[in-house]
C-alpha cells in the first residue's frame, strides 16, 4: 500500500490557525483541519499527536514569533522612548500579519487560559518580558517615571489587540451608518497609542530637574 505524501507541518498549522480562530478549541475539528490542509488525518496525527498538541504548538509558535520581534526591538541601540514606539508598532504589524491572532487570543482569555500548559505559558511570557525590559531600561536611565513594567505592557497590547480584532465591527457600523469609522486607520491608531504611552511613561523634564536638585 502506498504511503500518503508527506506534508510540511507548517501547512497543517496554517489550516489549524484558521479553524481555531473561527471555532475555538472546543469547536475545532481535526477532520476539518485535515481537509483545509489537504492531508488525511493519519498524516496530521503523524506530525501532531492530538488536537491539544496541535493547538499548543500553534500558540507557542505565534507567541515565539511575536516575542522574537519584540526582543529584537529591545536589543536596539536606541533611546528607550523610541524603542517603546517601535514595540507598539511591532505588535500592531505582527497582529496584522497574523490575522488569526486576536481571535485565538481573545477566545483563550475568555476561557481563562484553560488550554495553556507550562511550556505555552513560558512562550507567552516572553512577550511582556521583552517590553518590560524596554520599560525597565527607561526607568533605570531616568527617561521613564517609575512604573510597573508588566502593567505598561498590557496597557499597550490590549488596545492594539481589541482595535484590530474589532475591524469587522467597525466596518459594519459604517455600513449601517451607525458610526462613521471610514477615516480611521491602523496607522493613525498606532500613532495615537504611541503618543499616549509616551505621555504616560516619559518623565517630564521639569519634574526630573526638580527631583535631581
Amino acid at each position: 500500500m502506498a504511503r500518503p505524501a508527506r506534508v510540511s507541518p507548517d501547512v497543517i498549522l496554517a489550516a489549524a490557525a484558521l479553524e481555531f480562530a473561527e471555532r475555538g478549541f472546543a469547536g475545532a475539528r481535526v477532520d476539518r483541519i485535515a481537509r483545509r490542509a489537504r492531508v488525511n488525518k493519519a498524516m496530521l496525527y503523524y506530525h501532531f499527536t492530538s488536537k491539544q498538541a496541535l493547538y499548543r504548538t500553534l500558540l507557542r509558535r505565534m507567541f515565539t514569533l511575536a516575542a522574537t520581534r519584540l526582543q529584537t526591538i529591545a536589543s536596539l541601540d536606541r533611546p528607550s522612548a523610541d524603542k517603546l514606539d517601535l514595540a507598539i508598532a511591532g505588535m500592531a504589524s505582527f497582529i496584522q500579519e497574523h490575522a488569526v491572532f486576536p481571535a485565538i487570543m481573545l477566545r483563550e482569555v475568555a476561557e481563562g487560559g484553560t488550554h495553556l500548559d507550562r511550556e505555552t505559558l513560558k512562550a507567552l511570557a516572553a512577550m511582556p518580558a521583552a517590553v518590560a525590559s524596554i520599560v525597565q531600561e527607561g526607568v533605570a536611565s531616568g527617561a521613564f517615571r517609575p512604573v510597573n513594567p508588566v502593567f505598561a505592557y498590557f496597557s499597550m497590547l490590549a488596545p492594539v489587540l481589541f482595535y484590530l480584532a474589532g475591524a469587522p465591527i467597525r466596518k459594519e457600523l459604517s455600513h449601517l451608518h451607525v458610526l462613521d469609522t471610514r477615516a480611521l486607520s491602523t496607522g493613525a491608531f498606532v500613532r495615537q497609542l504611541q503618543e499616549s504611552a509616551r505621555r504616560s511613561l516619559v518623565r517630564d523634564r521639569a519634574s526630573s530637574t526638580k527631583a535631581t536638585r
